[in-house]
């Protein structure tokens, strides 16, 4: 591939380490007939082609299963079944939209009389038209003695004789935050039964960094935008939230008194935890999938260069010697065995692979402008934020893009303007969560991996450098 070798390409790239130290990094007649059916077959169906590949690669290639999910029913007359079956039935709805593998019938759709219990269940009327349902989830919920009770059932309306895939009881405090857990939890069984036996992510979480506080600070959110609120209070800049994949602490980058540190922050405590200074400029953490080590870019000894250690902060390793600055490592996190890096070694950042020991390096972009890689759970993708044409005057802007490793075939996912960057990946694989200016400001957005279905998640302050919890 050739490399896009810029004049000023060091003070560019160390802009955007800079940038990135900030939070602001911005690394996207018959004779006629004939030639339209000739336009169309060398355009089009290279086109849908390209979908195909990444649909395949992503889980969300098959043909989506026509699901009926009614609203739940009260169980009893307690006052505070309105509100929770309101959260629930909202939260329940909205998972399984999200999931991007089904068919979801409208509730217009739907029967008059629908079904709180098994025997309620009217065979003939969900599987015909218009709801002409393949499943049927359904159930009641109830409040007694503030404590809240929730029956599902999932029903295959094409089998009479056998119709339940899935029944399910859940009990919990009876608070809106509960009602909306009950119905991640199912959402939660349905998608791993009906969706290959992937896990679903409707328990996931996403940290990100915002400034509504004032600061720069770590935040977290449940998966579809809820329940938003601080991590960090340190009233400094952090950056590069990087949740370990057991969910037990958190690693990033803040400013202290004397430089940029990786910190570590242990959910299970409550607070910081402490973790050697390296000297330098140390940003990006990433967590290897099995926890047990850290890669990271640090300047200690002069460029930014890619460092590993172990989850401790010992027996710290030099990965990279290349001329020029390596930063923002991500493991592949189906092997372990791999990492991919930015480098600005031969000009422009570009995307590069490596061994985890720093050798067999690879460079995977050919062009413009690339950043932020992130490594799909399946190994087979990654996915980054590219300007592919880069220069004065070049039109362009940082779009995401999704790269196939073996074959180094790419597809462009977004198109819709501002700046699109920092990727970061569901742990099911169907989904990126990223942040983008589109909206005027940068907030954090998700997308089904083919690059559909894309919805904001944030609206206060600015909200950038997302990343998804393993599970």
């Amino acid at each position: 591939m050739k490399a896009v070798i810029h004049p000023n390409t060091k003070r560019l790239f160390m802009a955007q380490v800079t940038n990135q130290m900030r939070g602001n990094t911005h690394f996207s007649g018959s004779d006629r007939v004939i030639a339209s059916l000739l336009v169309l077959f060398l355009f089009v169906l290279p086109c849908f082609a390209q979908q195909d590949w990444i649909r395949t690669g992503t889980g969300l290639g098959v043909e989506k299963i026509r699901l009926a999910v009614p609203d739940f029913k009260s169980s009893n007359q307690d006052p505070k079944n309105a509100d929770l079956l309101k959260a629930f039935n909202d939260t329940l709805w909205n998972d399984l939209d999200n999931a991007g593998i089904f068919d979801l019938v409208s509730k217009s759709f739907n029967p008059l009389e629908v079904p709180g219990q098994p025997t309620e269940v009217k065979f003939e009327v969900w599987s015909a038209p218009p709801p002409n349902a393949s499943m049927l989830a359904f159930g009641n919920l109830g409040v007694s003695d503030n404590t809240i009770m929730v029956q599902g059932w999932l029903y295959d309306v094409k089998n009479v004789t056998s119709p339940q895939v899935l029944g399910k009881q859940y009990t919990d405090a009876a608070t809106t935050d509960a009602a909306r857990l009950i119905a991640h939890k199912f959402a939660d069984e349905i998608i791993f039964r009906l969706g290959g036996g992937v896990q679903g992510i409707a328990e996931s979480s996403i940290y990100f960094v915002s400034d509504r506080s004032g600061h720069k600070e770590i935040w977290a959110m449940d998966y579809d935008g809820s329940n938003q609120h601080a991590i960090t209070h340190l009233a400094s800049i952090s950056l590069s939230p990087r949740i370990s994949p057991d969910g037990s602490r958190l690693a990033f980058s803040s400013l202290t008194k004397t430089s940029w540190e990786i910190m570590m922050y242990s959910l299970e405590l409550g607070r910081a935890v402490t973790f050697p200074r390296f000297g330098g400029t140390n940003l990006s953490p990433a967590w290897a999938p099995d926890g047990t080590r850290l890669a990271f870019s640090s300047s200690r000894t002069g460029t930014s260069e890619i460092y590993l250690v172990d989850a401790s902060g010992g027996s710290l390793k030099r990965l990279t010697t290349a001329k020029g600055p390596d930063v923002s490592p991500t493991w592949n996190r189906k092997t372990g065995a791999q990492l991919a890096f930015v480098s600005g070694r031969t000009g422009l950042p570009q995307i590069y692979t490596m061994e985890a020991d720093g050798t067999n390096v690879q460079r995977m972009t050919d062009q413009g402008y690339a950043v932020s890689p992130s490594w799909a759970p399946n190994g087979q993708f990654l996915t980054f934020s590219w300007m592919r044409k880069y220069g004065p005057g070049a039109p362009g802007s940082n779009d995401i893009y999704l790269m196939d490793i073996a074959s180094k075939q790419w597809v462009q996912l977004t198109h819709d303007g501002g700046r699109n960057d920092y990727p970061s990946w569901s742990p099911d694989g169907r989904h990126i969560v990223f942040q983008s200016s589109r909206s005027g400001s940068e907030q954090i957005w998700t997308m089904l991996a083919d690059g559909t279905k894309v919805q904001q998640l944030t609206f206060t302050g600015h909200n950038t450098q997302p990343n998804w919890s393993w599970k």
